[in-house]
């Protein structure tokens, strides 16, 4: 395989044709303005020391969506504004404790679950331990819950780390990269969500029937990491009892002395307020105007709002910060591209891709509403990707190329060209000036679980970068350690070099880039599959 693309570069680079799409001259100004005058860390360390985490519609990201317009306005650019979109209600943390008070004291860390309310001063309690994970297990807990906290995790016994935490990819693993892979189409019925969705409701009522006091669980990570996640932002869904996350560690020792003759008692206080000022959300947008190709644009993005555990820093003020920093540079260099480039930093991420799936519906393409009466109560974008069929906006090819960063702080090694290979040779050629800086890869594999997502499936040309992991998804990813320290400069210096530089070539290439035929409800890959058990 590494003969293999070593061939295609060399093939692409000697072809004259391919080779008048890069415009040298522009990618050395980008690189002198971005690697010797970058301004990419006072952007990230003020959304993250000063504003902080940055919660869909909670103060903090109400700051961030004022400041980056702003931003974008100080730097020159067009059209700046905020669009704005259904969402829920705001929530932020004022002060939170949670401490063992017997058998001995110990201070416990923990962290409200978001969108759960206020414990209404301190709440002070034994605990039980039950497990309940489906509405069959109600009788089990019927009578035994009454004035106590209730441990909702079945405890594990915690785990050691098998592999670095911090790491790059390497060359085998960039090479293994690029196999293309064979997509699979299994019919999952969106029933279950929907049953997910009302067993959480069933057990907060429960609970709050059983005359339970509050409710805790088990972080998913251990090595004292929190989260706080919680999907309850609806107006009219706010939970009836506070809730709590406690570190692994904190959560076991609790769940053993349960078992012992001295059972622990705990204190919680959680002190949250609701924002109902405004139930809608905002995607940020900017432009740098384009001289011809009339309404085609290119994009690129990254989702600003952040967990409130920590300062969302790798997710996502990293990707953010490269965003603007792509704009700043390409500003500053007073391009004139012959397409317009927009530049978005997108909302609700974090609760369903929520800001650029409501970009997609109003500007590209919507899908016929459910045939199923039932499933009317989810969120569009639980049922987005099953209803057919997808039709255009009067916008769809408007939108020639949208690039999205969302994978911590790592350099950029290449793109995923999400199975277009007919645009993989072209990006080839757009990474060749950056291969001394460590970005050689196109891999045709598909990439998910970010703002690129819904254009994907309406097939308009979405992609995410290759970045380097880093230590995102070991002890950084939604955790309360997010914090600026963990950035690196010079990673995110030679992303936004390369951002900007792919930004300008899809603005300024003849053609647009290769597109996917529009998506039509494919056929069962296993026609003869028996479908999963509940």
């Amino acid at each position: 395989m590494k003969h293999l693309l070593v061939g295609l570069s060399a093939v692409i680079l000697a072809t004259p044709a391919l080779a008048q799409s890069v415009d040298r001259a522009a990618i050395n100004g980008i690189i002198d303005q971005g690697l010797n005058h970058s301004e990419v860390m006072q952007t990230a360390a003020y959304l993250t020391d000063r504003i902080g985490g940055r919660m869909t519609n909670s103060p903090q990201m109400r700051q961030a969506e004022q400041w980056s317009q702003q931003r974008f306005r100080d730097w020159g650019l067009s059209n700046v504004r905020a669009e704005g979109f259904e969402f829920g209600r705001g929530w932020s943390i004022v002060r939170s404790s949670a401490r063992m008070t017997s058998p001995r004291p110990i201070e416990l860390r923990a962290i409200p679950v978001a969108w759960t309310p206020s414990t209404n001063g301190t709440v002070s309690a034994g605990v039980v331990v039950a497990p309940i994970t489906k509405v069959e297990d109600f009788d089990r807990w019927r009578g035994k819950l009454s004035g106590k906290i209730v441990m909702l995790t079945r405890p594990d016994t915690g785990s050691e780390p098998t592999e670095p935490a911090f790491r790059r990819w390497t060359d085998a693993e960039l090479r293994d990269r690029n196999t293309y892979m064979q997509p699979q189409h299994v019919h999952v019925p969106v029933e279950r969500q929907l049953k997910m969705a009302e067993f959480s409701s069933r057990l907060d009522s429960f609970l709050a029937e059983e005359g339970a006091l509050a409710w805790v669980r088990m972080s998913q990570r251990d090595g004292g990491l929190l989260h706080g996640t919680g999907y309850t932002y609806q107006v009219g869904a706010t939970p009836k009892l506070p809730g709590m996350e406690i570190a692994a560690e904190d959560y076991r020792r609790l769940a053993r002395l349960a078992l012992t003759d001295t059972p622990p008692t705990l204190e919680l206080v959680s002190e949250v307020r609701f924002h109902d000022e405004d139930v809608n959300a905002y995607n940020i947008l900017a432009d740098i105007p384009g001289s011809d190709r009339s309404g085609e644009y290119v994009m690129a993005g990254a989702h600003l709002d952040s967990w409130v555990a920590s300062d969302g820093a790798q997710d996502n003020a990293a990707g953010s910060a490269v965003v603007m920093e792509a704009a700043r540079i390409l500003s500053q260099l007073k391009v004139k591209p012959k397409r317009t480039i927009r530049f978005a930093l997108w909302n609700g991420e974090e609760q369903g891709i929520l800001g650029s799936l409501a970009y997609v519906d109003r500007y590209l393409a919507t899908r016929a509403p459910s045939s199923d009466p039932a499933l009317a109560a989810l969120p569009s974008n639980r049922t987005w990707r099953n209803r057919w069929p997808i039709e255009p906006r009067p916008g769809y090819r408007d939108l020639v190329a949208y690039f999205n960063l969302d994978n911590g702080s790592g350099k950029i090694r290449g793109i995923n060209a999400e199975g277009n290979v007919a645009a993989a040779p072209i990006f080839q050629e757009w990474l060749a000036p950056f291969a001394s800086m460590g970005a050689t890869t196109v891999s045709l594999r598909p990439s998910g679980g970010t703002d690129h997502v819904y254009m994907q499936t309406v097939g308009v040309p979405g992609y995410q970068f290759i970045q380097d992991p880093l230590d995102y998804s070991s002890r950084i990813h939604h955790t309360s350690i997010d914090s600026y320290d963990h950035l690196k400069p010079e990673d995110l210096r030679q992303a936004a070099v390369i951002l900007a530089s792919f930004l300008l070539n899809a603005a300024n290439r003849d053609a647009p880039l290769p597109r996917m035929p529009l998506p039509t409800e494919p056929t069962p890959t296993d026609p003869f599959a028996y479908p999963a058990a509940d």
